[in-house]
């Protein structure tokens, strides 16, 4: 029987701000593909509410990882939106991301998925700002991070359509009115596993 070694790299939405530990998308990932032959260490997860990507590049230079992991998530951007950064900041700095992420998951750029920002313009948090621009500019976010995932060869899951269901469905959307709920997630990782398990 096989184990494989799972990081996921990120912010809030990695975490799983607002839901219970198991119930984050790296570990219901976890559980999801675990089967009578295959195994999934508890994910090694670097991440935490509010962080940019120059920070969630701190983290990783300061956190004992592993040389290699059997695959390797990512999904970071939306504080920079969110603080009004200079979006070719984000363009260099997710570059550095993905060519770390790919440097552990054994050089292979196929064991690497970045995930899509979602938009929380459509959910309560939002509804005294300006949910057009919010969406806009993550999809501004969003493609920079495709086309750099895609000039590296690396996989990409475009969830963004997902979270904006959430405005019409309240059940998509965590107590704090902000983060994604479990439900959610687990129609993420519905998607990453078919995802993974073709490339197996």
């Amino acid at each position: 029987m096989k184990t494989y070694t799972y990081l996921a790299l990120g912010d809030s939405y990695t975490i799983g701000e607002s839901v219970d530990l198991d119930k984050n998308f790296p570990n219901q990932l976890a559980a999801s593909l675990k089967n009578d032959s295959t195994l999934i260490e508890q994910p090694k997860i670097v991440a935490k509410t509010g962080w940019t990507t120059d920070e969630l590049i701190s983290a990783i230079k300061s956190t004992e990882l592993k040389n290699k992991y059997d695959f390797v998530t990512l999904l970071i951007g939306v504080n920079n939106q969110y603080r009004g950064y200079d979006i070719e900041e984000y363009r260099l700095e997710f570059k550095q991301l993905i060519e770390i992420a790919i440097n552990k998951a054994e050089n292979n750029p196929q064991k690497v998925f970045v995930v899509s920002i979602p938009d929380y313009g459509v959910t309560p948090f939002a509804q005294n700002s300006d949910s057009e621009k919010i969406g806009n500019e993550i999809d501004q976010y969003n493609q920079i991070a495709q086309e750099i995932t895609k000039s590296f060869n690396a996989n990409y899951l475009d969830i963004t359509p997902i979270s904006r269901l959430a405005k019409t469905d309240n059940s998509l959307i965590a107590d704090d009115g902000l983060h994604p709920s479990a439900k959610m997630y687990q129609l993420w990782v519905n998607d990453l596993v078919k995802q993974i398990k073709s490339l197996q």
